[in-house]
């Protein structure tokens, strides 16, 4: 069902949002130009930094309806400029400072990862002895057979198979404790083997922090005060579920959701603290004299983990921290982790050869695409003060005209469904060009280089435009093992996005299920408007939308196992997961990630 993508359903937001204002940027004209770069640099002089990163902060919330946000940079063991702009609490006049508590979201997970760093270091905890070393009432069902175990190692660096939530009860309510997920997840099964594929999971974050409660023997919100903060000096931090902060949703205030995932998503925190925090690890474990946590220690947790694992190509994450994302590939390693909540984004990366270190946050849930592009301008500014390293010249990929290419293709071979990290795709083949239906939206693929594929939106579904969004991506197909990948090419790095289907035969039990559903009780947070299941060109199709956004359905195809039983199509975060077929008192039920979904009578 696609509400193995209702935790994504933001991060999705934000994509459809940035692919409008991308294609509403092709029909309208640019706006005022930014402020003219110095002929000559001062080196550590970031005077010019926050003009323009002044000039692009107000141009993004003035076209993302951003109500507030705060920036920080750090160089050393410095903070040497923070800002707040527009409003923490806009109907009390209450201005954005570097003071302003924001909700930060899965930036938490660099903390968590820190404080479980700190206990193996400490010969409390092995990282790579089983999980159930550390958590023994800890238990999930598996189809992989006997072989790798999940560690706190893979948990960390998101390759121990768990699924990516347990979504009953994850947002909303009244939050359970952590530790209430051992007993949850029990019938659950592995998404994938550990070691496998890059999946993102909030569930393995959550339980590791239930390891640390277990081992520290205190709550994980008193322990992550009593391991880091006080440490650091971080007076303004704190895990909780439900903060008494301001959040806003174009322009209106809206009350922010509980959160039960303190671990993989509860922290809260300011500019200055965060600052305390990435001015540690850029001081290799020291802060105010005191070390918080070894150097080599930090070095490990910077490494990356996953080189070994083929489906992952370029893509690569160390423990807690991620790699990828940024763009800013000529001033070493990028460290970064972003926060993302219905109505807060934020992002905090490292430039460690360089000693830098930003973070934005915001309490707007328009405010994704702008926090990223804020955060990047600033990297490459920072870069260029302390360094004299400009960013290198931007040089679209070499494209071969769509009709030459598409004579030496043969693009009926590409025909065919596909699973994506934004979904279902179906491309069809035409004359010269592949043609995509995702998200909503029609996309043109025409044939380049090496089997490579360049990609144009169609406006109106009609007419192929070339939009700057897409100038860098091109996407190919692979085979990586027995699976048939879709790969996107971006700045000379290659990632998964996606996987091509195979239709399986689907038992006629499940065909009974085909229908509306809606969904038993009330699992608190987001929930979609309209639920289905369809049958669609032999494929098994779960169906969502929101009324957030018209127009927009998340589409997962769904691969039969049994009869009573089926997994998520796809590879990565949120696939693979499994559904369970039940009659439960004459009505039909689809039982996933502890909700209870329950066929419409027709």
């Amino acid at each position: 069902m696609p509400l193995a993508f209702l935790s994504q359903r933001a991060a999705l937001g934000a994509l459809h949002r940035a692919l409008t204002l991308t294609l509403a940027a092709v029909l309208l004209s640019a706006c005022a130009g930014a402020p003219p770069k110095p002929a000559q640099w001062v080196q550590g002089d970031y005077d010019y930094l926050r003009s323009h990163v002044g000039w692009l902060i107000e141009r993004e919330m003035r076209a993302n309806d951003i109500t507030g946000l705060s920036v920080g940079l750090v160089d050393g063991d410095r903070l040497v400029w923070a800002a707040g702009y527009g409003y923490e609490d806009l109907v009390a006049g209450t201005r954005a400072s570097a003071a302003t508590r924001y909700r930060l979201g899965s930036i938490a997970k660099v903390l968590t990862a820190t404080a479980a760093m700190q206990l193996a270091e400490a010969g409390r905890i092995d990282i790579d002895r089983p999980f159930v070393d550390m958590l023994p009432e800890f238990s999930v069902r598996s189809r992989f057979g006997a072989g790798t175990e999940i560690t706190p190692r893979n948990i960390m660096h998101h390759h121990s198979g768990l699924p990516a939530n347990h979504l009953h009860g994850m947002l909303g309510g009244e939050p359970a404790p952590i530790a209430t997920l051992v007993d949850a997840v029990r019938e659950d099964y592995l998404a994938y083997p550990p070691e496998f594929v890059f999946s993102y999971s909030n569930l393995a974050y959550t339980l590791l922090g239930v390891g640390i409660e277990r081992v520290s023997g205190q709550p994980y919100a008193r322990h992550m005060q009593q391991a880091l903060f006080e440490p650091l000096g971080m007076r303004s931090s704190s895990f909780e579920a439900r903060p008494a902060l301001k959040e806003y949703r174009n322009g209106q205030e809206v009350e922010p959701i509980a959160l039960r995932d303190l671990p993989s998503g509860g922290l809260v925190s300011t500019v200055e603290d965060i600052a305390r925090f990435m001015s540690m690890v850029l001081s290799e474990g020291r802060s105010g004299g005191q070390r918080v946590i070894a150097a080599a220690t930090l070095a490990e947790m910077m490494r990356p983990q996953n080189e070994h694992v083929a489906l992952d190509l370029d893509m690569r994450i160390g423990l807690g921290w991620m790699f990828n994302g940024l763009g800013v590939h000529h001033g070493g390693p990028v460290p970064n982790h972003g926060g993302t909540l219905l109505d807060s984004h934020s992002l905090m990366a490292l430039l460690p050869e360089h000693g830098l270190g930003v973070v934005v946050m915001s309490n707007s849930g328009t405010a994704q695409t702008s926090v990223k592009k804020i955060a990047t301008a600033m990297l490459e500014l920072a870069l260029e003060a302390k360094a004299g390293l400009p960013p290198p010249p931007v040089t679209p990929p070499p494209r071969q005209g769509a009709s030459a290419a598409a004579a030496e293709v043969d693009l009926q071979a590409y025909q065919a469904w596909y699973d994506s990290m934004i979904g279902l795709v179906r491309v069809n083949a035409g004359r010269r060009s592949l043609e995509a239906e995702a998200l909503g939206h029609t996309f043109q693929l025409d044939p380049a280089e090496d089997g490579l594929f360049g990609l144009r939106y169609k406006l109106f579904g009609l007419i192929p435009v070339r939009v700057p969004l897409f100038e860098q991506i091109q996407v190919s197909l692979a085979n990586i093992g027995e699976h048939e990948v879709l790969v996107g090419h971006i700045g000379g790095h290659s990632m998964l996005v996606g996987q091509r289907l195979r239709r399986s035969p689907i038992p006629r039990r499940l065909l009974d299920y085909v229908g509306d559903y809606e969904i038993v009780g009330n699992p608190g947070g987001l929930t979609p408007d309209h639920l289905a299941l369809r049958l669609e060109d032999g494929l098994l199709v779960g169906e969502a939308s929101f009324s957030q956004m018209p127009g927009f359905v998340l589409r997962a195809a769904l691969q039969p196992i049994s009869e009573t039983e089926a997994i998520i199509s796809g590879l990565g975060t949120g696939k693979g997961e499994t559904l369970r077929i039940v009659e439960a008192d004459g009505a039909r039920e689809v039982h996933y990630s502890g909700l209870v979904l329950r066929q419409k009578r027709r």
